[in-house]
Formats: structure tokens, sequence, C-alpha cells
């Protein structure tokens, strides 16, 4: 039987229930955090990699990860669903650093077959969103772990700060702020640097 879960509000008990049966190696288990968090694990993978297979590969090594090594979880740290996020997060971010070194190497062999250099179209614009995605979720993952959290419901569990602050415990105005702070972060880190030509009056 499936464990009800509610959408709204996180359910700690239910969590240490979950844990303590994925321990003892309870596949039921398993199957029923999948089913109330597989969607949430599935969409923040596709968030970062841009790739429906590639968030479900992300998926199968979340899920792995906690059935194989369900201690690293701690329920009276945060909830379950925080920490699948995140670790869904940081392997998507794994893979789509791991697909730009390919695509760089790919690049450096074909370049090698040709001495007359290729004028043709520009980047890919998949390759481009990919960059791009990375560079936010690096950014991201340099945040302190307090504003980290913040983000990670607000933007990839899908809740409001308010909602945010009742999972994490803290005040509605500490969440509002680490979002805020957070967000100022990211802006800074991914603002493009000044042009020098400019600035001599190029």
């Amino acid at each position: 039987m499936v464990v009800p879960v509610d959408p709204t509000l996180e359910k700690p008990a239910v969590d240490a229930e979950w844990h303590r049966r994925l321990v003892y190696g309870d596949e039921t288990a398993l199957a029923e955090v999948y089913t109330a968090y597989g969607g949430l694990v599935r969409r923040v993978a596709v968030r970062v990699t841009r790739s429906p297979a590639a968030a479900e590969d992300v998926a199968q090594e979340v899920f792995a990860q906690l059935w194989s090594r369900p201690y690293a979880f701690d329920a009276r740290r945060g909830s379950l669903r925080t920490w699948l996020s995140m670790l869904a997060h940081r392997r998507a971010v794994d893979w789509v650093r791991s697909e730009a070194r390919h695509r760089k190497d790919a690049r450096a062999d074909d370049s090698a077959l040709h001495t007359i250099p290729d004028a043709g179209p520009g980047p890919d614009e998949t390759v481009v969103d990919r960059e791009r995605s990375l560079l936010l979720h690096t950014a991201l993952a340099e945040l302190p772990q307090s504003q980290r959290e913040v983000v990670h419901l607000a933007y990839f569990a899908g809740r409001t700060y308010r909602q945010a602050a009742v999972e994490l415990g803290i005040p509605e105005g500490t969440a509002k702020t680490r979002l805020r702070s957070a967000l100022r972060k990211l802006a800074e880190s991914l603002a493009d640097p000044p042009d020098p030509t400019l600035e001599r009056g190029a």
C-alpha cells in the first residue's frame, strides 16, 4: 500500500518510517517513495539537463543510491523530498558536465581531422542551452546551503516561500530574505562581464 503524501506540507514521520524500512531492505518502501517523488526527481533533472532521456537516467541513479545507501538520508535534518531534489540536481549537473566534456573532446578530434577551418553554422542551440544551464546550476551550487535549500524548494519543488519556511522550520521572513539574497547572488554570478573595449571608449 502506498503511503499518501500531503502535496503541501512534508510529513517527517512518514519520511522516518520510509527510511527505517529502506534500511531494513523493504522494497515496497522504495516503490512508495518512487511513486511519491519520482515525478519531482525527473522534473528537477529535466530542468538541468534539458533532456527527458537523461532525466530518466538521473532518476534511476537517485533511487538506486537511496536503495543502496538509505543511511545517507537523515530525516532529522530535512525532508526526503528536499534531499531527493538536491541529489537529483547534483546528479543532473554531473551529467551536463560530462556531456560538455564529451562534446569538447569530439570537437577537438574533429578539428584535428581538418586542415581547413570549417565555416559552417554556429554552435548548436541545444549545446548553448546546456552550457547556460550548467553556468546557472554551477552558480547555484556555490550558494550557502541555507540559501540553496530555499531556492530548491521554490524553483525545483514548486514551493512558495511560506511553504518553504514551514518545511525548513524557519520564519517566513527568513525564508523570503534567503530567497532574495540567493537570487541576487545568482544574478551577479551570471551577469556578463563588462566589455573592456567599451570601458576604454573604443
